[in-house]
């Protein structure tokens, strides 16, 4: 019942989407259904609309007006509605070797959580577990920051991030936990191919309780100059270093 509810309060909401790269990867969505297109001429020119597309031409003034404030929304504004619901059964029956997953603890940025997406699909992630209620909506910030990867990588949302954990061990995965008080780098962390790499929230961390359901907490091993880095660097670099430790390429 849960999951359903929260289904169908996402799919009431309509994000609107802004800029390029944004907008063109939700129109070669097959999985997404886009209500509306605003547009300046300029911004359209040369696109291959679908027929049945609503479009409604505008000036560059008009479409400011649609976004936030000094939003780069280049000529092009759309309204979707959220992608389908992905279940942890679903990912995890698709999990090959060598492809990480990313698990977020109440990482709640949008462009945070964005440059996650696009660092997962970069690394050709299995893709993103994030709680439901600790999680930002599909918008257009979050949308921008992913720069297309919305579209492309799985993101599953789980009413239970420990529970959720639990399946993905039963996956196969070796849990890491990332971590600026652990004691092991995350280079002696990194085992075999199946990796779920855990990042918390920027100041508070992972939660006790979904640390506790890690296999090994993990530090990246910085400068004593700087206490930490940006939750969505520290991704970036954790992929990286699996992506080296098992040779995978997308």
């Amino acid at each position: 019942m849960a999951k359903r509810r929260k289904a169908k309060q996402r799919e009431g909401r309509a994000p609107r989407f802004w800029g390029r790269h944004a907008v063109y990867a939700a129109l070669d969505n097959p999985k997404r259904t886009i209500r509306k297109l605003w547009a300046t001429h300029e911004g359209v020119a040369g696109l291959d609309l679908p027929p049945d597309l609503q479009v409604e031409m505008a000036g560059v003034a008009d479409l400011g007006r649609l976004v936030p404030h000094d939003a780069p929304h280049q000529g092009l504004v759309i309204e979707v509605k959220p992608l389908p619901d992905i279940a942890i059964e679903d990912l995890l029956a698709g999990a090959e070797e060598g492809r990480p997953l990313v698990i977020l603890d109440q990482v709640t940025d949008p462009h945070n959580a964005g440059a996650i997406m696009r660092s997962a699909l970069a690394f050709n992630a299995l893709g993103l577990v994030t709680q439901d209620r600790h999680a930002p909506p599909e918008s257009g910030a979050l949308a921008k920051a992913a720069s297309g990867a919305l579209e492309a990588l799985p993101w599953c949302r789980v009413v239970n991030l420990s529970r959720a954990l639990d399946q993905i061990a039963d996956a196969g995965f070796w849990r890491i936990g990332l971590a600026g008080e652990a004691t092991l780098n995350l280079s002696d962390a990194l085992g075999g191919k199946r990796i779920a790499i855990v990042l918390g929230a920027e100041g508070a961390g992972l939660r006790q309780n979904v640390a506790s359901h890690c296999d090994a907490l993990a530090r990246l091993p910085i400068s004593d100059a700087i206490e930490s880095l940006n939750v969505s660097n520290a991704a970036a670099i954790a992929l990286y270093a699996h992506h080296e430790r098992t040779g995978s390429s997308g």
